[in-house]
């Protein structure tokens, strides 16, 4: 018996080699969505011979620029950070992509992300049976939660305290959406 040595990647849990040959195949852009616990970072990835170029990033970060005061880790920072990226990707001069997750399995905050990214005119292959409802984005859920637990004082404010601390109203979570999308709309990526 002899020992083969696996791909360090492989033995780290690092990379999936059938998936990245079957991206690196097609030859397009990729995009690629890392969740952590508290942020969300998205790219737009050119395979190359020497090594991946990343032609735009947009992170959970960027969306305290658009007055966005929620959380930077649920649904809606998702899609936001999704349209953050489309808007880049438009400004670059570049129109389609595909997904790659890696090791990563395909979670409804991705598809989120890539609502956002197909929202804002990037053209993706991807099925709307697959993608989640626009209450969910858009933080119409919050906003029931928060409308049904008002009578209850002690749970709605142990509920939405880090959105009271933020100074938004959970009831108009949906409003407070919407006006960062127009911001991040009209803010010109150059």
């Amino acid at each position: 018996m002899s020992y083969v040595k696996t791909l360090k990647r492989i033995r780290n849990n690092k990379t999936n080699y059938r998936k990245r040959k079957a991206v690196l195949i097609s030859k397009r852009d990729f995009i690629t969505v890392k969740l952590s616990n508290q942020n969300i970072h998205c790219q737009l990835i050119k395979p190359s011979i020497k090594g991946d170029l990343v032609l735009a990033h947009a992170s959970s970060k960027e969306l305290e620029k658009h007055s966005w005061k929620g959380s930077t880790n649920n649904m809606s920072a998702c899609y936001l950070v999704g349209y953050i990226l489309g808007k880049k990707i438009l400004s670059k001069k570049l129109d389609s992509a595909i997904l790659y997750t890696g090791k990563t399995s395909f979670t409804s905050k991705v598809a989120s992300c890539l609502k956002g990214i197909a929202a804002a005119g990037v053209n993706i292959p991807l099925s709307e049976d697959s993608l989640p409802d626009e209450n969910r984005v858009n933080g119409g859920h919050i906003s029931q939660i928060a409308s049904s637990l008002k009578n209850d004082h002690d749970k709605y404010e142990k509920r939405f305290s880090k959105l009271i601390e933020n100074q938004i109203d959970p009831e108009q979570y949906s409003k407070h959406f919407d006006e960062v999308k127009n911001n991040i709309t009209n803010f010109n990526f150059v």
